[in-house]
């Protein structure tokens, strides 16, 4: 198995305040590091900007929330990857749940994202998952697999993409699977990978999970063979909680 950095990853969602941020940022500085371990944060859109340069000495990376497929253009209010990437991002999120649900956005669109995001030299976190009735109706591994096969572009490698598994009834609800069912997902996901780009990349690519990850249940989750992190919601909003998660990565 290839040798895979764990990635932390901080989703604050539509969440912050200037002052909030300052604190936020304050409390990872001073987190020490582990070896083999990265984090990233990815604030809002107007948080871009102060929290690189709050990060900017430090080892913690930079990520958005989304991006349009289009370099520019007549997109009122959106963002283009190149103009991330001129921020000092170097990941952004694509595809999650709630982009899904509350914005429409199909695999396609996922997908156009995560092009753009490549065309930039950003990372994609491409975000896949099921709903509570799709897996109760057993469709979970379908779900998911075609989540991926479609929402995951050609050029996709082990240095410029992230999948992210986000049971959608898990997220924010203190739910999660069984580690089990999580371990079967991040299996399944990585076997797709390997069928569309062979087994090297598959076994490069990293898999975080995502939906209600937090410092009592970290350790037996990023334990787990093909999980390679996590895409962290609330508890990435608390400095203690969020460095807590980092430091039980194995």
């Amino acid at each position: 198995m290839a040798e895979r950095t764990t990635l932390i990853a901080g989703n604050w969602k539509m969440n912050a305040s200037g002052e909030m941020a300052v604190t936020l940022i304050d409390g990872l500085v001073a987190w020490p590091g582990k070896d083999g371990v990265e984090m990233l944060v990815c604030p809002p859109f107007p948080y871009l900007g102060p929290v690189g340069a709050l990060i900017s000495e430090s080892d913690i990376k930079l990520g958005a929330q989304t991006c349009h497929a289009n370099a520019s253009g007549a997109h009122t209010g959106d963002v283009a990857a190149e103009m991330l990437a001129d921020l000092g991002c170097s990941y952004v999120i694509v595809g999650h749940s709630e982009r899904r649900a509350d914005h429409g956005e199909t695999d396609a669109d996922v997908c156009a994202k995560a092009e753009a995001a490549l065309r930039a030299g950003l990372t994609a976190i491409v975000c896949v998952g099921e709903t509570e009735a799709e897996r109760d109706a057993g469709k979970t591994l379908d779900i998911v697999g075609s989540q991926v096969a479609n929402s995951v572009p050609e050029g996709a490698t082990a240095e410029n993409l992230v999948v992210a598994y986000e049971p959608v009834w898990a997220i924010g609800t203190g739910r999660t699977p069984t580690s089990d069912e999580v371990q079967e997902v991040h299996a399944a996901i990585r076997a797709g990978l390997a069928s569309r780009f062979g087994d090297a990349t598959a076994n490069g690519v990293r898999l975080l999970y995502g939906g209600s990850m937090k410092p009592s249940n970290a350790q037996e989750l990023l334990a787990l063979a093909d999980v390679d992190g996590g895409l962290i919601g609330g508890a990435s909003l608390k400095a203690e909680d969020f460095t807590a998660i980092a430091d039980a990565a194995p």
